[in-house]
């Protein structure tokens, strides 16, 4: 599990390279809408989410494409999430649907993605619950960011937008960036 962890969540150019070799094409083709057949169930939908929210992520990393699915995918998650898809996961692929809601800069959608996470925790099995914990913690991390500055401090640079004074001076703090 800990290896699994250290792919998604961690920062490692030869993991970022290999998901841009074996996935590069399908999220060009996910980011260019060619590939709206896919959420026809709870599947295709968590795969279409990957393509445009996490992927993106790890293959454009440090730079703005890195987000350009994520107008795509909130849209995708919260449509499967209303049809109950994510019912359907294993509570580990629902993490990836969840995340696509913590990666917004909107407060109403970080409340929801807490709450689903609390759900996720609640329910867990008492092996996995510290790891489902962690997931919520995070959650509430972002949560607390985007109820102070109503956005990601953190991606300012990259996106090309200017940090005030309280993100520039919190951008210092430990923990800041994720």
């Amino acid at each position: 599990a800990a290896s699994r962890r250290t792919l998604w969540f961690g920062k490692q150019d030869h993991q970022d390279d290999q998901a841009r070799e074996l996935f590069g094409g399908l999220v060009e083709q996910a980011l260019a809408g060619q590939l709206q057949g896919w959420p026809a169930e709870p599947q295709g939908w968590l795969a279409n989410l990957l393509l445009l929210d996490q992927l993106p992520r790890m293959i454009f990393r440090d730079t703005p494409r890195a987000f350009a699915g994520d107008v795509l995918a909130r849209p995708l998650a919260l449509h499967g999430l209303n049809l109950g898809w994510d019912q359907h996961l294993p509570a580990i692929q629902r993490v990836f649907v969840y995340l696509v809601l913590e990666h917004a800069e909107d407060l109403a959608l970080q409340n929801q993605v807490v709450r689903l996470f609390q759900a996720l925790t609640q329910k867990a099995i008492a092996a996995e619950r510290e790891l489902f914990a962690g997931y919520l913690d995070y959650a509430e991390r972002h949560q607390r960011v985007i109820a102070r500055f109503g956005r990601f401090p953190h991606r300012n640079q990259i996106l090309g937008r200017r940090s005030c004074a309280e993100e520039s001076a919190f951008l210092l703090e430990p923990g800041s960036r994720f």
